[in-house]
């Protein structure tokens, strides 16, 4: 393999480790999303259910990570507050925000039809 395609891997592997290090958010969203996966197992959802569940944390995690790395090039690009860096960084949290939301009512339409059956 070519060694820019290896250390393309080695790079997102640190920005990953990275975020997972300094982003108490994104553990939040992992936990929930292992939860979420716990209880689809428990209540027996079926295996193209599970893989949009899948989907669906892994874009509220990657969401969390862009929103790290608009917060981290904001902060360097600008030391002191400035309003459109505070209102880059908001939009970036508010798309975390969408994520979430939006993983919250596909939980809700996979997972309440199965509770009210129970």
């Amino acid at each position: 393999m070519p060694k820019k395609f290896i250390r393309s891997f080695k790079y997102a592997r640190a920005g990953a480790e990275h975020a997972l290090r300094t982003q108490r958010n994104i553990w939040i969203h992992a936990f929930i999303g292992l939860l979420v996966l716990v209880v689809a197992v428990w209540l027996k959802v079926s295996l193209p259910e599970v893989a949009i569940l899948v989907l669906t944390i892994s874009f509220v995690i990657a969401a969390e990570m862009f929103n790290t790395a608009v917060e981290e090039v904001v902060n360097l690009a600008k030391s002191e507050t400035h309003p459109l860096a505070a209102l880059a960084k908001n939009v970036a949290a508010g798309a975390v925000l969408t994520a979430a939301a939006g993983a919250a009512v596909i939980g809700l339409l996979i997972f309440v039809p199965r509770i009210l059956k129970w």
